[in-house]
């Protein structure tokens, strides 16, 4: 059968009459499949049918993040109806419960903002961590988003027989199960679903607390202690400052070569005088002014012990994702003597950490700055869009957000805020071509085992 044969409408009135009416289509589809190949029994007999189940009319959206919101947002206004599936209990989990208290944006506003919302007049340059927050909830109240929270996705596969995605999703208690059946889906998790934490030797010996960042919330849990941070980045830099204004003693490990600047030069900000500049000049030579007025304003960093990669900050964000370290205050740290720079870690013991120069200092606590990485390659099944080793769409921006069978991604381009708004966009547009030439006016409903009734956020 066509994918275009079973549209949403039908698919809805065949439910409607035989609830099981898709698991009918789906055992069909394994029976076939087995019967033409040598697979085990096992492996080709139907997964259990979940407890209920919705069709979705338009797209389901996994992720009620920044990326998720504008996506929605964008869809509401090209009259595209969606369901988001988040598996926290509020919007920007990451913003809200994963972030330190003295987090700013890094970039001015207005290269934050998501779409057709700019930020409030009477906002800061930099927004603080609540600001944005409050920034989101304002986004979503206004576009009417309302995701559906406690929705953990543990699975999301496209359906060749129906032509329909089938997501299935676990409740806060985990017994709960759901499957919806949409005929788009859009990953909104983004770069930073999960906190990568490196498996460093004699972890489990160290005494004290090893703390990621996605659970460091300010530097005065850490007051007149000996920290080590590991990871020179956005983060690593700022909660070593942080710790510095709760006067504990912390060090920096820097394994890497690191880009930083001055969040601010000529007056302007560093991201958005590079972007002007790239309008009239090729990046390496915006790169070279990068580095000359860096090195003017700050000084020579590999005296820091903070050596410079090859490759300009442009050119190396291109290329690899690496973004530079945009400096906050704790440069001036460092060259006063109140951070202290370290190698790579060879081990930990009880008490101290060894280094790979051999040399050994005691540590009362470890904070791991290493960043976060993608979860879709875990719940996303056979899909060739994502790459398996990061989770990263696999063609390049500015062409990654678009998959097949209505398979698409939002928030993966490196590119913070700005990038994912365009995605956004983008998105919006390709499903609302779509969206005219079929069904629009259907609406969706939750099958339970037996009648169906209206629908509403599952209650689990």
């Amino acid at each position: 059968m066509s994918m275009d044969y079973y549209n949403t409408r039908e698919l809805q009135g065949k439910q409607s009459h035989d609830p099981y009416f898709i698991d009918k289509m789906s055992n069909k589809s394994s029976s076939s499949s087995s019967s033409s190949s040598s697979s085990s029994s096992s492996a080709s007999s139907p997964s259990p049918s979940p407890s209920s189940r919705l069709v979705v009319c338009g797209p389901v959206i996994v992720g009620a993040g920044p990326s998720g919101l504008a996506t929605a947002a964008c869809l509401k206004l090209k009259g595209v109806p969606s369901v988001i599936l988040e598996r926290s209990n509020c919007i920007a989990s990451l913003w809200q419960l994963k972030t330190y208290d003295r987090l700013r944006l890094h970039l001015p506003k207005q290269f934050c903002e998501l779409p057709f919302m700019p930020f409030p007049n009477d906002f800061p340059t930099y927004p603080t961590k609540q600001q944005f927050i409050q920034y989101l909830d304002d986004y979503a109240t206004k576009y009417d988003i309302r995701p559906w929270f406690n929705e953990t996705v543990a699975s999301a596969q496209f359906d060749p027989t129906l032509g329909f995605w089938r997501v299935r999703t676990t409740g806060v208690k985990g017994g709960d199960e759901t499957e919806y059946v949409c005929r788009w889906l859009i990953a909104a998790t983004g770069e930073n679903a999960e906190a990568v934490v490196p498996k460093l030797e004699g972890m489990t010996e160290f005494k004290g607390p090893i703390r990621h960042t996605s659970l460091y919330k300010s530097g005065e849990d850490f007051r007149e202690k000996k920290v080590l941070v590991v990871g020179c980045g956005n983060s690593g830099m700022e909660v070593c400052l942080d710790l510095c204004n709760h006067n504990a003693r912390p060090s920096l490990v820097v394994r890497d070569t690191v880009h930083v600047l001055p969040r601010e030069m000529l007056g302007k900000s560093t991201f958005g005088l590079s972007m002007w500049l790239l309008k009239w000049l090729p990046m390496r030579l915006v790169d070279r002014f990068l580095l000359v007025a860096s090195r003017l304003l700050l000084g020579n960093t590999s005296r820091l012990g903070l050596y410079r990669p090859k490759l300009g900050p442009l050119e190396l964000k291109t290329l690899s994702g690496k973004t530079p370290v945009l400096d906050v205050g704790t440069l001036a740290k460092i060259k006063s003597g109140d951070i202290e720079i370290c190698p790579a870690i060879k081990r930990l013991k009880p008490h101290a950490i060894e280094f790979i120069d051999e040399r050994t200092e005691k540590f009362d606590a470890i904070v791991l700055a290493t960043g976060y990485r993608s979860n879709v390659p875990i719940w996303l099944k056979e899909s060739d869009m994502f790459s398996k080793e990061d989770g990263l769409p696999r063609t390049p921006f500015p062409n990654g957000w678009k998959g097949e069978c209505g398979l698409y991604a939002v928030g993966f381009t490196k590119r913070g805020l700005l990038g994912a708004s365009m995605d956004a966009k983008r998105i919006a547009e390709d499903i609302e071509r779509c969206w005219k030439a079929e069904a629009k006016h259907c609406t969706p409903f939750k099958a339970s085992l037996f009648p169906l009734s209206s629908s509403s956020p599952p209650s689990l």
